[in-house]
């Protein structure tokens, strides 16, 4: 079937993009499709949905723990979708702290780290501004429609569309948020190597991504609340980019609010990053480095056990 799909451009001009460049296309598009439809749900969720006349006002929104599911399905599906287009191409990266945690324990080449990273960072701006130019008229209805502080008439509901930013009970500060962070890609980065792991019970038959979607839906509905679960430097750094170029101004860099929070840019980068490198060591040390003792052993045990049955068990 591939053989009979003729490619647009020249082979001639199509060596080039067997590498490192069509490696890079292709995480910019997982990473494009990854937040059309994340910051798209919620697009939908907070401005388009109360602005249609669907809720009980304009600006009527997360009435119920039901729309939080909304959301965290959205980037399930979102997640799902974004690694189905790219993982032939590029092993659906899409994130930079899976990047990062994969060059340090996975062999990934450093010198594609970097450009991994731009390709995501660009592919997650481009999602953003496509999220935008559909529903840029439900957005300003909706920051119009909204009675409270608002920056360069701009709202940090609406803000909420495209990037993250604390809960008021974290008073201001930044361990709290930090730590959110570190923990939920921890979480992202174990669950996936263990999804993708052989020598554990691997998801077999192209579920993978399906899998990996449902890791993400329940970061969400865990560990959702406290900063929105970037989980996700470009997810977040992509759009925050494009909110500060669209007129969201200190919402977006420096990530301030007055009396709730300041200089909240950083947390969704650097907390990712750690986590991500932290989540492949804690799967290592605790169960790759297990797996990889029985392997040597030339053990197999029968799953469920801890050691080879003998004779006597049978």
């Amino acid at each position: 079937m591939a053989v009979e799909i003729k490619p647009l451009v020249k082979p001639s001009r199509l060596r080039r993009r067997a590498g490192l460049v069509g490696e890079c296309l292709a995480e910019f598009v997982g990473t494009f499709v990854l937040i059309s439809f994340g910051c798209g749900v919620v697009a939908m969720t907070v401005a388009a949905l109360p602005g249609s006349g669907r809720t009980e006002g304009p600006t009527i929104f997360f009435l119920s723990a039901g729309d939080w599911l909304l959301i965290t399905w959205g980037w399930c599906m979102a997640v799902i979708l974004g690694i189905y287009v790219a993982g032939g191409v590029s092993g659906a990266h899409i994130n930079p702290a899976v990047t990062l945690a994969f060059a340090v324990r996975r062999k990934f080449p450093w010198v594609k780290v970097l450009p991994y990273w731009a390709s995501q960072v660009l592919g997650a701006l481009a999602g953003a501004a496509l999220v935008y130019a559909v529903y840029h008229d439900a957005i300003n209805a909706f920051d119009d429609a909204f009675k409270g502080p608002k920056t360069n008439g701009k709202t940090l509901a609406s803000f909420s569309i495209f990037a993250t930013f604390p809960a008021p009970y974290f008073g201001g500060g930044i361990w709290g948020p930090l730590l959110d962070q570190i923990v939920g890609t921890a979480f992202l980065v174990m669950l996936v190597v263990a999804i993708i792991d052989l020598r554990n019970t691997a998801v077999k038959a192209n579920l993978g991504p399906l899998v990996i979607g449902f890791v993400v839906a329940a970061i969400g509905m865990s560990y959702g609340a406290n900063a929105g679960y970037a989980i996700n430097p470009a997810r977040d750094f992509g759009p925050r980019l494009f909110t500060w170029m669209a007129g969201w101004d200190g919402l977006a860099f420096p990530g301030s609010l007055a009396g709730a929070f300041s200089g909240y840019w950083w947390i969704p980068i650097v907390g990712p990053l750690v986590g991500g490198v932290i989540g492949v060591l804690v799967y290592d040390l605790f169960i790759g480095d297990v797996l990889h003792a029985r392997a040597l052993e030339g053990e197999e045990p029968e799953p469920g056990r801890t050691r080879p049955t003998t004779s006597d068990e049978d």
